[in-house]
């Protein structure tokens, strides 16, 4: 069972349980599963319960109770443990969560964006138009430039319907070295109900204008060049100052951004280090030691995705990257097989869960609109 699948499922339960009268509540469009936090257990937690316990008129811990009865019924659920005020904490049958997993990367591919329905969207992203419709507006300054246009891609992502503008048309050398915003210009109050959706001026009466203002850059980005610059301007928090230096650059372990792109071309390294000794990633049961983490990671980068999107937050992507990529470090050594050895099952099962890593290593980048070498 996909996290998707899960999500389903959950919502599912909900649905029958207002049918059968034991909930009296409307029944929520999505329900969002992702890792457990502290003191949680399971591969999977939902707060559903605490979302709902109020309009039913019910204590959360009653709407858990409801929802574990139903949960422990359907298929794939190994067990269900309520924690806290009312957290529904999931336990899939055997190594079906990590499998699941892994499967669901693999097969949504990366590419910010692409698809149009579940079986083909890319990881953490939804299907185009089932969001909201909103419009950004910049500030006339390179680092609101950068975000305004990693905000519209996030929101793409998460299926929203996006306008861009800002106070004064983009500078010609932020877009040449920066890359995007090209057709982000002034935006005024004309309707815009006849013109295409992105990247146009004006504001529909009814779509709420959101300003985008980071704290400005203090020097400028552009000799650190596209991928450089846009980490630098990105990775703070928008009412942080960002450090604009020659730091970016460095080719070491103490700058995230050389780590994350290290990670990424390991990933794709091993692949074709594995095809030439003969053997394909396939997914399936790996080692708990030194995975859980990587694991933890890779499930809740959906959740981030969506948070970041809905918080106009592209810090936190990039912060979960780095964890990311931190979690796969201790991975690599062991996904091929040393000396003689000869690839096995669980050097496939290594080898397909260090391709989601770098799978969703490579979407969460081009998302900040930073390349991802395959060769670093």
């Amino acid at each position: 069972m996909t996290p998707v699948e899960l999500s389903r499922t959950v919502l599912r339960a909900v649905r029958c349980a207002v049918d059968d009268g034991e909930l009296r509540v409307a029944v929520p469009e999505r329900v969002v599963v992702a890792p457990p936090g502290p003191g949680g257990c399971g591969e999977y937690a939902t707060n559903v319960a605490l979302r709902l316990a109020r309009p039913a008129g019910r204590t959360p811990q009653h709407v858990a109770e409801v929802l574990r009865a139903r949960l422990l019924r359907a298929d794939g659920i190994g067990d269900v443990v309520i924690t806290g005020p009312g957290f529904i904490n999931i336990s899939l049958r055997g190594s079906a969560a990590p499998l699941a997993l892994v499967e669901e990367i693999l097969g949504a591919g990366a590419g910010a964006g692409a698809g149009a329905g579940d079986t083909d969207t890319p990881y953490g992203h939804l299907p185009e138009g089932s969001g909201e419709r909103v419009l950004l507006h910049g500030a006339a300054e390179v680092r609101a430039f950068v975000h305004l246009d990693v905000l519209v891609r996030m929101l793409r992502s998460q299926g929203c319907l996006v306008r861009a503008g800002c106070d004064a048309v983009p500078r010609p050398e932020w877009i040449a070295v920066l890359g995007g915003g090209a057709d982000h210009r002034p935006v005024d109050d004309r309707p815009v109900d006849d013109q295409p959706v992105d990247h146009q001026p004006g504001a529909a009466s009814d779509t709420p204008r959101i300003e985008v203002r980071p704290v400005p850059a203090p020097a400028d980005p552009l000799p650190l060049g596209r991928d450089a610059a846009r980490w630098a301007l990105l990775l703070p928090a928008a009412h942080d100052r960002p450090r604009i230096g020659a730091e970016h650059l460095a080719q070491r372990e103490s700058n995230p951004l050389f780590r994350v792109r290290y990670a990424h071309a390991r990933t794709r390294a091993l692949l074709r280090n594995a095809a030439d000794l003969g053997f394909r990633p396939e997914p399936g049961p790996v080692d708990a030691h030194g995975t859980r983490s990587l694991l933890a990671a890779l499930a809740d980068h959906p959740r981030v995705l969506a948070a970041a999107a809905r918080h106009r937050a592209p810090d936190r992507l990039a912060r979960h990257l780095v964890t990311v990529a931190d979690a796969t470090q201790p991975l690599l050594p062991a996904v091929l097989p040393l000396g003689a050895e000869k690839p096995s099952a669980v050097h496939r099962a290594r080898l397909a869960l260090a391709e989601a890593a770098g799978t969703v290593l490579a979407d969460g980048l081009s998302l900040l609109g930073i390349d991802a070498p395959d060769h670093l």
